[in-house]
Formats: C-alpha cells, sequence, structure tokens
C-alpha cells in the first residue's frame, strides 16, 4: 500500500516546509510537498484538482497537511476526494475568506459599491481588493467532510477564535487552542506545542 504525506504552504512559504514533517511518519509515507502557483482560487482549484489527481493515481493513502491560505486553497480544491484523504491537519488554517477581505476592506476604507464599481482596489499597506475575488469567495462555500484536525494559536491576527471555532463545528474537525500561539507557529514553545499537537492528532 502506497502512502503519502502532502504539505501546502502558506503564503510566503515554501513547498520545502514539508521535510520538517517527516519525523512524524514512518518510511511507509512519501513526504511531499506542493508548489503551487495560483493565487487566485479559481486557477487555485484547477491546479488543485489536477494535481491531487495524480497523487490519488500514485497513492492509495494520503493525509493532508496545510497551513494558512493553504488550508483554504484545499478547502475550496479537494473536498470531493475524501475517499483517498485519510486526515487532513490544519495549521492557522484560514477558514472564512469573506469576512477576511471584508476586514481588509474596512481596514482600508473601501467599500463594497466602490470595489464593485472599480474591480480592483489597492490598498496602502500592500493587499490589493478584487471585487470578482469577493464574488468568486461568497458563491463557493467551504464543504468539507474529511476527518481533520485543526490547530489555532489564540493571538491569531487573522482569524477569531469564534469563526475557528464555529468552522470546527461544522466540519466536526477536533480544535485544539494554544493560549500562546499565534497566527504564525515559529517560537521554540510554539513549534514544541505544535509537534505534540501533530503526533496526538496523526
Amino acid at each position: 500500500m502506497k502512502k503519502a504525506a502532502v504539505y501546502i504552504h502558506g503564503k510566503g512559504g515554501s513547498a520545502d516546509e514539508a521535510h520538517y514533517y517527516k519525523k512524524f511518519f514512518d518510511d511507509e509515507y512519501d513526504i511531499i510537498g506542493f508548489d503551487y502557483k495560483s493565487e487566485l482560487p479559481w486557477e487555485v482549484k484547477v491546479e488543485f484538482q489536477k494535481y491531487f489527481i495524480d497523487i490519488f493515481s500514485k497513492y492509495n493513502e494520503v493525509v493532508l497537511i496545510a497551513n494558512s491560505i493553504g488550508a483554504y486553497f484545499s478547502l475550496i480544491s479537494i473536498s470531493l476526494y475524501g475517499n483517498f484523504i485519510k486526515k487532513a491537519m490544519f495549521i492557522s488554517p484560514v477558514v472564512d475568506m469573506e469576512q477576511l477581505i471584508l476586514d481588509i476592506m474596512k481596514k482600508a476604507g473601501v467599500s463594497e459599491k466602490e470595489l464593485s464599481l472599480k474591480k480592483i482596489i489597492n490598498t496602502s499597506f500592500g493587499e490589493s481588493l478584487s471585487w470578482e475575488y469577493l464574488s468568486y469567495v461568497r458563491n463557493n462555500p467551504i464543504k468539507w467532510n474529511i476527518p481533520s484536525s485543526i490547530l489555532y494559536g489564540k493571538n491569531d491576527n487573522i482569524t477569531s477564535l469564534k469563526i475557528i471555532s464555529d468552522f470546527a463545528k461544522r466540519i466536526n474537525a477536533d480544535l485544539t487552542v494554544m493560549d500562546n500561539g499565534e497566527h504564525r507557529f515559529y517560537t521554540e514553545e510554539q513549534m514544541i506545542f505544535m509537534d505534540n499537537w501533530f503526533k496526538k492528532f496523526i
């Protein structure tokens, strides 16, 4: 039986981060980082589905590990392939993209009407707002029924505790909250916590 653990990185991340998770799996597993290129969700969906169809043709069992927006991209792209994915491990997942976009709009002082008229607005803090992106997110809600565990930092500045809790209940996922955790897990304390979480739920 051929097995694989596939890692999906977050924004600014790298497929090479997959190597970190090798220690959690025995030699039966191939550890693979997906170096995806797309950024727009409708392009992501095509790229992810093509990639995972190939993965599922080669492996009988797959564990998904996804971080931040990489988790969101996975959630909107591969829910139909639950029979192939044994388990999903989500680290600081973005689970409500609509709310995240609305938060950025509020911070930038952009109304929905303005965005709908201008279509694309570049903010002063480096984020581009797109009416097409927001519309796609609204028209393509997450549907997910794959066994999942979620790791969340209480000081996450992207997703609120209420949003992540409601989402975990909706998809029947295990939710672990680290009091001193952030959106990015990087301190020694946070990495030890993440390792223990991974060992427990994998």
